[in-house]
């Protein structure tokens, strides 16, 4: 009689664990399934308002990340300007190098003059537009009164950022041997480095925080005050050699070592991606490449309710309870879940419970008496090998997991019903 009720103990316990198996068509594909064919060393698609990921290549491999880098300044700028450290209209004075690496030869850039003073907002402009190096180290100067200062505060934000990937020597993205025998750190032939992920997570942050930015990325050309116009480098916008519809951002980037790569967001039918691709052949075929991923995120790939609030849970209805009126109650995932999911995707996800370990003894049971609406643990969205969907941030995990609470209440059996069962269970 013991081993019976030990092993409906063990089943008991086990049933409280795994629950329902729902087959859906979730968005998440690895390294090694490259189904796009990628010209691209590395690669990385996500949706841009939950940052789950939806295609990768060699997206953990750190590599030349060029003028991708300055999205970190975009950050910080925008960020000084919303704590009113700085203003859009406050000038900047022009010093020597920052002219003198502004007209450097085959760089991309704006010339400032030495001794001049330009705004926060020109300045701004010329490195999200253009690219201008020189601009972004007058930004760098700014912000961190100089620019090897300014790179521990790179440094210090992508650590709350959460990046895992990177390795920052200056602020433009140029090769160090590039910035005039003025390296901020790093040796003389450093290069700023990130990973696809790190920066995919970077651009998630910008457009998380600072959605105003694409008021400035989506400039397709830029009238300085220098009388001259500068044509974005994102050849993707509408309008421009490689446009595409709903691109409105992000960075471009390319030196001999990086290679050409870029960051760019578009957004369709209400759904906003962010693709990352590094270290092509050229400038043309960081585009060619990047509409390969576009495509694939708008075709295959939508956001779809797979739980709805207050639905039971089809293979784990109930829990156990001790010393109740009854010996168990229903229980149901309180919130919905949505999901992105794609349509020839045949991976099959299970919905997993997770008891809270506070509300159930060591043997699987709860103790009456029990509310109604009362938490007992989390349902969370996971795949066939029990793996967490992926997110570019493990906030992102929330969007896949809700609370799972009791339906019903169960009252605490009095004494009598207690005897009385104690001494049918011995039997």
């Amino acid at each position: 009689m013991a081993i019976i009720k030990k092993i409906c103990i063990k089943v008991m316990l086990f049933a409280i664990i795994f629950t329902s198996i729902i087959s859906v068509n979730i968005a998440s594909v690895s390294a090694e399934e490259d189904t796009l064919s990628l010209n691209a060393e590395a690669a990385i698609l996500i949706d841009a308002d939950t940052g789950q990921v939806l295609y990768e290549k060699n997206a953990d491999e750190m590599l030349g990340v060029a003028s991708m880098s300055k999205m970190m300044t975009e950050y910080l700028v925008l960020e000084a300007i919303n704590k009113n450290k700085i203003s859009w209209d406050q000038e900047v004075l022009i010093d020597k190098y920052v002219h003198d690496l502004s007209g450097a030869p085959n760089l991309s850039n704006v010339g400032l003059t030495d001794g001049e003073t330009y705004t926060v907002k020109e300045l701004f402009e010329a490195m999200a537009v253009y690219s201008g190096n020189g601009a972004t180290v007058a930004l760098a100067q700014l912000l961190g009164s100089s620019e090897a200062n300014y790179i521990k505060l790179m440094n210090k934000k992508a650590k709350e950022l959460g990046l895992k990937d990177y390795y920052f020597v200056n602020s433009s993205g140029l090769n160090n041997e590039d910035l005039l025998g003025q390296i901020p750190a790093g040796g003389p032939t450093d290069e700023n480095l990130m990973s696809a992920r790190s920066t995919a997570l970077l651009a998630y942050s910008l457009l998380k925080d600072f959605p105003e930015i694409l008021k400035t990325t989506s400039i397709e050309k830029l009238q300085f005050k220098d009388g001259r116009t500068y044509p974005n480098f994102n050849w993707m916008l509408p309008g421009l050699t490689f446009g595409y519809n709903g691109v409105d951002g992000l960075k471009t980037g390319s030196t001999d070592f990086a290679g050409s790569c870029c960051t760019i967001t578009a957004k369709k039918n209400g759904q906003r991606v962010i693709s990352i691709v590094m270290k092509c052949k050229s400038k043309e075929a960081r585009f060619q490449e990047t509409q390969k991923v576009l495509n694939y995120a708008f075709s295959n790939f939508s956001k779809k309710q797979v739980s709805k609030a207050n639905s039971i849970i089809k293979s784990k209805k109930t829990v156990p309870v001790l010393k109740g009126k009854t010996d168990k109650v229903k229980i149901a995932a309180k919130s919905k879940i949505d999901i992105i999911v794609g349509k020839n995707n045949s991976e099959k996800y299970q919905l997993k419970f997770v008891p809270d370990k506070k509300k159930f003894d060591k043997k699987g049971n709860l103790t009456a008496p029990v509310k109604k609406g009362e938490k007992v643990g989390t349902a969370i969205l996971v795949d066939s090998q029990g793996k967490k969907i992926s997110f570019i941030d493990e906030k992102g995990l929330s969007t896949t997991q809700t609370v799972v609470v009791t339906t019903q209440k169960v009252e605490k059996a009095n004494i009598f019903v207690l005897f009385f069962r104690s001494i049918k269970e011995k039997f």
